[in-house]
């Protein structure tokens, strides 16, 4: 665990289904299905997927705004799942979170000032809150004199900068950013990239990166994580997986990446089949129902992530013999 930040090992996050007068739970959502990977220091993990795949679910679980079913969750030496509330509070300041809507994630009636500093009373309340305050409005390209105003004052891109900030505040090591851009304009989503990107060096940050759009973590991420209906489909280095996808579920995604150059645009993985409910999902491989190269196997008996080469790792039953290896 010395050269991982956070190591995650079969984690499940499962919402119960509850039927009747007596609310008797009759089965569960699995939004995540066991699993696996780390975080070093310094480092920014792509999270990738479809809507529904997991990714926000995963997120929320690390700093327990969503229940762990079973699975553990290692922060260096410490194991998350096994702390008391009291106890994984005092490493709060540690994992912070940037969530994905600027609009609806800051309290309309707080001033900037007072949404920064909020958790600076709980966790640095021997400091002068204000000089920490304007600290890292500056840090995150916020002029002083927005310090009183209120958040529908701004436009998207600047909430999210207040977001960051208060992120920041604390000091963390690891920033959990769930689809942080996705609600911006293009442009502005290029600056928030930039400006993440800058504080990560400044302030050795480690990032989950949450995200649907492929090209923006392509731009960020060191390594990617590519999920489908709660498990893991694919890691891999984020240069290696664009250049070389070895599993039909991430080729078929790096297929769809929009090329606005109509020369240079290749055929298209077009997926078929029906998406399974995560009520229901499927035995063997969760990919199996839309996949063209399945089969029995992997109808039957569910892939386990294997090592490429390096830190490259993939679970499908015939990687080899789909991309002749």
């Amino acid at each position: 665990m010395g050269d991982k930040i956070l190591k995650i090992e079969d984690l499940k996050v499962y919402f119960p289904v509850k039927k009747g007068m007596l609310k008797k739970t009759v089965g569960y959502i699995k939004a995540v299905d066991g699993i696996t990977f780390d975080v070093k220091p310094g480092e920014t993990i792509g999270l990738v997927g479809e809507s529904g795949c997991g990714k926000t679910s995963t997120g929320k679980a690390l700093v327990r705004l969503s229940p762990i079913h079973d699975g553990k969750v290692y922060y260096y030496d410490k194991s998350l799942t096994e702390l008391s509330e009291n106890e994984f509070n005092s490493l709060r300041p540690d994992i912070q979170m940037i969530f994905q809507d600027p609009f609806s994630s800051l309290d309309p009636r707080m001033t900037v000032g007072e949404i920064i500093g909020e958790p600076l009373k709980f966790h640095r309340k021997d400091e002068d809150t204000t000089e920490l305050v304007l600290k890292y409005m500056k840090l995150t390209g916020l002029r002083e004199e927005f310090l009183k105003r209120y958040p529908h004052e701004f436009s998207g891109g600047q909430r999210q900068r207040i977001g960051i900030a208060r992120a920041l505040a604390l000091e963390p090591k690891l920033i959990i950013a769930d689809e942080p851009v996705s609600a911006l304009d293009v442009s502005i989503q290029a600056q928030i990239i930039n400006l993440m990107m800058e504080l990560q060096k400044e302030l050795n940050l480690s990032y989950i990166f949450i995200a649907h759009d492929l090209s923006v973590v392509k731009h960020i991420s060191d390594r990617i994580v590519v999920m489908y209906l709660g498990n893991v489909m694919e890691i891999s280095p984020s240069k290696k997986l664009y250049s070389e996808p070895f599993h039909p579920y991430t080729q078929s995604l790096i297929s769809s990446i929009p090329i606005p150059d109509p020369r240079k645009r290749g055929k298209k993985e077009v997926l078929e089949g029906e998406i399974p409910s995560p009520l229901n999902s499927p035995v063997g491989c969760k990919f199996s129902t839309r996949c063209k190269y399945a089969d029995d196997l992997c109808r039957e008996k569910r892939p386990v992530l294997e090592t490429v080469e390096g830190e490259h790792q993939i679970a499908c039953h015939h990687w080899r013999k789909i991309n002749k290896k």
